[in-house]
């Protein structure tokens, strides 16, 4: 890279902005207002700016570094939206602090470190005054933990580029181009209410769905081993809820409860389909109907609307091959920043045996790959989360570079 260029991807830069974005807690349905601050902060810089409405006063921003004509258009895509907290943090998580090479504070490690990465990346262009050809767009997207709701809403009002990167910290020297699809179901067991004084025909809905819980333990799905992905197919029941009546009534308690719900998380490999890991777990669940004929479940998918923040997609495994253009672009780069050579390329092992937007990017024709620069959890309670600074120096190099070479290229 020149030095030029290099000068204006700055640490300080970097824990700046990824410090602004941690202070806004956009959960789920609640980045509407990072996106407006993200807008005027790109418009005041002359990045052309669109405010996408993904839905009724639900905002993305989507801002675009014009080039000069003639090249590809690469994007950079990060999501806005962040994981729930867990309780046991220790200091302030909206009010960022640095300890030694890490940036901790709710939110940085998925993926607001990334996010700040791509954007003095990005911004390193417009400081040193170098115009590309082609374009380079910057995509913070809402509602990627519940499905990529952003980018797949992005795509099929027909946006596109030439190729992407997105952002998730897989790490400096990994290069993700697989990884999971993503399922939520609800699987609902129905019962008969009545009052604890006179139990007789009723059926005690949770003490059902007990038997089917423990039970869904063995569950084992019928797709081939993939050596890529050994881990996978997988499952969790991640909550579970039951009362009375269809609002899952709580305060009802001398009353049997007549529904009792689980939400279930299903990842999976390429090539699995919806009506195949539905038909497996209904496999799973014959034995438990044939020996107690009062089990009467049904599966929901997506999970009811009762379910704030539920996941409404089906995210799609993603299978990139690693020849793509954008992918070598990449790794090329890294080995000029580092002078080493690339470390993985492909699947990344924990971090995809989840899914990200790269579904609805890949889904949609454009080239593309996961990587950002490293992060995880420590200090702070058990979601206390950080970012390594020193990775998002070096992930920034990389992609000013490999949007100097992608987007400089017809």
């Amino acid at each position: 890279m020149s030095r030029s260029l290099d000068d204006y991807v700055r640490r300080e830069d970097l824990i700046d902005i990824a410090t602004d974005l941690v202070r806004f807690p956009t959960f789920k349905g609640e980045e509407t207002p990072l996106a407006r601050h993200l807008a005027t902060w790109f418009g005041e810089r002359g990045y052309e700016v669109e405010l996408d409405e993904v839905e009724p006063g639900r905002f993305q921003t989507i801002a675009t570094l014009k080039g000069k004509g003639g090249g590809r258009s690469l994007m950079f895509n990060a999501h806005l939206d962040i994981n729930s907290m867990t309780r046991g943090w220790t200091r302030d998580p909206w009010q960022p602090w640095v300890d030694g090479d890490k940036l901790f504070g709710h939110g940085v490690q998925n993926m607001k470190g990334g996010l700040a990465t791509m954007i003095v990346a990005a911004d390193a262009f417009r400081k040193a005054g170098q115009q590309l050809k082609g374009d380079i767009v910057l995509a913070c997207v809402v509602g990627e933990t519940q499905g990529g709701e952003g980018t797949h809403h992005l795509m099929k009002r027909g946006f596109r580029t030439d190729a992407a990167v997105l952002t998730e910290p897989f790490g400096r020297g990994n290069l993700a181009t697989m990884h999971a699809g993503i399922l939520h179901l609800a699987l609902h067991v129905r019962g008969r209410s009545g009052h604890m004084s006179q139990m007789d025909g009723t059926v005690h809905a949770i003490r059902k769905m007990a038997t089917v819980i423990e039970h869904f333990d063995t569950l084992k799905f019928s797709a081939p081993f993939n050596p890529a992905l050994p881990g996978l197919p997988r499952h969790n029941i991640g909550a579970v809820i039951g009362g009375r009546g269809d609002g899952y009534i709580l305060y009802d308690a001398p009353y049997v409860p007549d529904l009792c719900t689980i939400i279930v998380d299903v990842h999976f490999l390429p090539g699995q389909t919806i009506p195949d890991i539905v038909a497996d777990i209904e496999r799973h669940m014959e034995p438990l109907k044939a020996a107690d004929p009062q089990l009467v479940y049904d599966i929901e998918i997506p999970p009811p609307d009762f379910f704030k923040g539920r996941r409404r997609l089906v995210m799609p495994a993603v299978d990139v091959p690693p020849g793509e253009e954008i992918i070598q672009t990449v790794a090329r780069n890294y080995t000029k920043v580092s002078g080493e050579p690339i470390g993985t390329v492909g699947a990344v092992l924990p971090g995809v045996y989840s899914a990200c937007d790269s579904s609805w990017l890949w889904d949609a024709g454009i080239p593309c790959l996961n990587y950002g620069p490293a992060s995880g959890t420590h200090l702070g309670g058990p979601e206390g989360a950080y970012v390594v600074i020193s990775e998002m120096e070096e992930v920034a190099k990389v992609l000013a570079l490999t949007a100097r070479d992608f987007c400089e290229a017809a």
